[in-house]
């Protein structure tokens, strides 16, 4: 069953991507208290993900935070250090890196695809959420091979 506006996320491992090495976090401890706008990508370092959708995070981090956000996050079934390195390359501090290597976050949400086609194997949906303290306030789900409902600035649009 797929996660719905008004659900409280699944509690599950993810690794948090920090400049001092991975730190494990329960999602039910990272998103308690704040109001969080999250973003999946299919795979750090991919076309769309790396010219689209993570850059469209940064560019509106401000706006983001303005509107109420308190922190940004993108999930990715990628490991800490990929993601960490990618943050790096084409991130920023604005946007907090949370690791689903083992894809558990993603099949708990009812969000995964198989990209066993393309080499990449089960991965994360295309999606982009606010959670409040741990609910989901608002869900946006890319239809396959699309990016339009998922943008930072359609999740702005909807504040």
């Amino acid at each position: 069953m797929t996660i719905a506006v008004g659900d409280k996320l699944p509690d599950v491992k993810l690794v948090k991507a920090t400049a001092e090495g991975p730190d494990a976090v329960q999602s039910a401890d990272y998103f308690a208290g704040k109001r969080v706008a999250l973003f999946s990508v299919p795979g750090a370092f991919t076309p769309t993900c790396s010219a689209k959708h993570l850059p469209g995070f940064v560019d509106k981090a401000g706006e983001l935070k303005a509107k109420g956000i308190d922190e940004i996050a993108c999930t990715a079934v990628n490991d800490p250090f990929v993601l960490g390195a990618w943050n790096k390359s084409g991130g920023s501090d604005d946007v907090t890196m949370l690791a689903d290597g083992n894809g558990d976050f993603a099949a708990a949400l009812g969000l995964t695809m198989d990209g066993s086609a393309y080499g990449l194997g089960k991965r994360g949906q295309r999606f982009s959420m606010v959670v409040n303290d741990g609910t989901v306030e608002q869900l946006f789900v890319e239809g396959p091979g699309e990016f339009k409902v998922s943008s930072a600035e359609h999740m702005l649009e909807n504040l």
